[in-house]
């Protein structure tokens, strides 16, 4: 397969397609396990935070946890020695389950509730090398109300978004981090009361094409507030300046150019003080997963061939929350076989539950396996039991062997937390 970037070969090529997964593993699998059916290739995870190494080799390289917080994963990126970046007071604890230790974790919440800074505080006096990111003034205020005096740093919105949909575009969006603008004068505040360790900021998810311009935009606005901040305050420690690198989803699209992408990145930061920080998720663990799924019944309809599968929005949210693109294969017959033009429909009682549309699929029959890819990154992450699904089963590739890593769900799993 051709790839793009001096960090690519053909045993780590920068994008894994679907085609490249062995199916007859995948099929074995699913009759192991049943349907529907996360798969993650811990092999691929190690691949791809190598290769973020290799780009960035002077800089520090944070997983963003919310991506994929697995228990399997996790301590797979911990031990390639990535940094864990966590949203929540629960992706902070799941980063210590994994073997994280507190000075790996960053902390960078958005309008964090009450109960999860009461519990990221405790965890910080257990933990004092952890870091706390504020996106808001106010923040600092309750952080001081719970004692907290260690290191602090502080995301600034640049104004400048960007990402593969609207609802994912954060730097611009006014509920993301401090004003740019005010920056300085929350620095200059916090120095003297806090460890001040460092600014960040995020543009958003799914980053590639001409989103680039816009993430180089927001990189070069960060290196000059933090020659601002660092002439009044003093050095700093780090300037994050965020993840949100892209994959192809869609077969025609070609890779991200990571070598040039990090190039660029270094060449519009420019010289700081402190050490430049990135916080990749999607590009960690996109390629890394599968989620296979049994095809209940094909429809003939006036305007569709609806093919209903026992995976639905509940399961991969993205193509109904974002009208993603994620490349679908019979895994039961041969691509050369004949194909038709199908609409690929989950069992959840919602016309936004649909995979496909319009897709050509080789011959689908009830009891087919399809297998759907690019589904690492933000797949089991946003499952639901919305209609009472319990949520999917998910298993480990690592070293030639499976293991199942998350039980399917019950039915009686869904009413255990009721009173």
């Amino acid at each position: 397969m051709s790839s793009v970037g001096d960090g690519a070969n053909e045993e780590n090529p920068q994008i894994r397609r679907l085609s490249e997964w062995d199916e007859s593993e995948l099929a074995a699998l699913a009759e192991e396990y049943g349907t529907p059916l996360y798969v993650i290739d811990r092999d691929r995870v190690r691949e791809n935070c190598a290769r973020l190494l290799d780009a960035f080799p002077d800089e520090e390289v944070r997983y963003a946890v919310k991506a994929h917080t697995g228990r399997a994963v996790l301590e797979t990126v911990r031990d390639v020695g990535l940094a864990a970046e966590c949203a929540s007071a629960g992706e902070v604890e799941r980063a210590l389950a994994a073997g994280y230790e507190g000075a790996e974790i960053q902390y960078t919440a958005v309008n964090p509730p009450a109960r999860d800074l009461d519990h990221v505080v405790d965890r910080w006096r257990e933990n004092p090398e952890m870091t706390i990111t504020v996106g808001a003034a106010d923040t600092v205020e309750r952080l001081r109300e719970r004692g907290f005096d260690g290191r602090l740093c502080i995301r600034a919105n640049p104004g400048v978004g960007a990402g593969h949909h609207e609802k994912v575009r954060t730097g611009g969006n006014a509920k993301f981090g401090v004003p740019y603008d005010d920056v300085v004068e929350l620095a200059e505040s916090v120095a003297g009361e806090f460890d001040f360790v460092g600014l960040h900021a995020h543009a958003g998810s799914g980053i590639s094409g001409d989103d680039l311009s816009n993430h180089r935009e927001l990189v070069r606005r960060m290196g000059d507030l933090a020659r601002e901040v660092a002439s009044t305050v003093g050095p700093l420690e780090f300037v994050d300046v965020g993840g949100g690198f892209g994959v192809p989803y869609r077969e025609d699209e070609p890779p991200l150019d990571l070598q040039a992408v990090a190039d660029a990145t270094r060449e519009a930061l420019g010289e700081v003080s402190g050490t430049l920080a990135v916080e990749p998720g999607r590009y960690v663990v996109a390629d890394a997963g599968v989620l296979l799924t049994r095809v209940n019944s094909v429809k003939e309809a006036p305007d569709a061939t609806v093919v209903g599968v026992d995976a639905g929005m509940t399961t991969l949210l993205r193509p109904a929350m974002y009208d993603a693109y994620h490349e679908i294969r019979n895994l039961s017959t041969s691509e050369n076989d004949e194909a038709i033009s199908a609409t690929v429909a989950g069992p959840i009682c919602e016309s936004a539950d649909v995979l496909c549309e319009n897709r050509s699929l080789a011959s689908p029959r009830r009891g087919h396996l399809l297998a759907i890819g690019n589904a690492g990154a933000y797949g089991y992450e946003m499952a639901s039991t919305y209609n009472s699904r319990p949520r999917p089963a998910e298993v480990a590739l690592a070293d030639g062997t499976a293991r199942l890593v998350r039980r399917r769900e019950t039915l009686t799993d869904l009413t255990t937390l009721e009173q």
